[in-house]
C-alpha cells in the first residue's frame, strides 16, 4: 500500500513538473523580416537588408551605369563580400542579396565562379559517361565571360568604455571594367550602432 503511494506521488510530482516546464517555455512567433529594431550592436538583418538596398539603387541610378545598360544587359560576376569585421558574419548572404537585387532589375546578366567545380563536373559527365547526346552536349570553353566584376568589403571600427560601445561600419562596393581595368562605380553606406549600459 505505501509502495503504490509513493509510486502515486512519484508520478503526479512529475506531472507536475513537465507542465509547469511547458507553461514556462519560451514563446516562438514570427517577426517582420524588415522591422529596423536593433537588439544588438552587431551587424544583423535590417543592417544586411538596407545595406543591399541601399548599394544596388545607387548603382543602377548613377548615370554612367545606367548608359552602358541602356541597350543591353552586359555580364557581371559577384565577389563573395570580404568580412574585414571581427565579427562572423555570413558575407555569403550579404552576395546574394546584391546579385539577387540587380537581377531582379533585368539590367545585367550573371556568371557564378562559385558553382565552377559543379560546371566541371557536369561537363564533364555529358561529355564523357556515354548519357548524352554528343550533338547538343556542352563542350568546354563555351561559357561566357564576365565583363565586370563587383567587389565589396565590410568593415567596422569598435570603441567602447564602462557606459557605451560605439560600432560603426562600412560597406563599400566597385565596379571595375574587366577590360580596361576602369572602375566604372563605387560607393559607400555607413552605419553607426552604439548601446549604452
Amino acid at each position: 500500500m505505501i509502495s503504490k503511494r509513493i509510486v502515486f506521488l512519484g508520478l503526479t510530482l512529475c506531472g507536475l513538473a513537465v507542465l509547469v516546464t511547458a507553461c514556462s517555455s519560451p514563446k516562438v512567433r514570427y517577426g517582420d523580416p524588415t522591422s529596423a529594431k536593433p537588439v544588438s550592436t552587431d551587424f544583423g538583418s535590417n543592417d544586411l537588408q538596407q545595406t543591399a538596398n541601399s548599394m544596388v539603387n545607387s548603382m543602377l541610378t548613377f548615370p554612367p551605369i545606367v548608359d552602358i545598360t541602356r541597350d543591353r544587359r552586359p555580364i557581371i560576376e559577384v565577389a563573395k563580400v570580404n568580412n574585414k569585421t571581427m565579427q562572423h558574419i555570413d558575407t555569403q548572404s550579404i552576395t546574394d542579396s546584391i546579385r539577387t537585387k540587380l537581377m531582379r532589375s533585368g539590367k545585367f546578366r550573371f556568371t557564378d565562379r562559385s558553382s565552377d567545380a559543379q560546371t566541371i563536373e557536369e561537363i564533364r559527365a555529358q561529355q564523357e559517361k556515354g548519357l548524352n547526346d554528343q550533338n547538343s552536349a556542352v563542350q568546354f570553353g563555351q561559357q561566357y565571360s564576365a565583363e565586370y566584376l563587383l567587389v565589396s568589403n565590410l568593415t567596422e571600427i569598435k570603441q567602447k568604455n564602462d557606459d557605451v560601445v560605439d560600432v560603426y561600419y562600412k560597406f563599400t562596393m566597385s565596379l571595375k571594367n574587366l577590360r580596361t581595368g576602369i572602375l566604372e562605380w563605387s560607393d559607400e553606406q555607413e552605419i553607426r550602432k552604439t548601446k549604452e549600459y
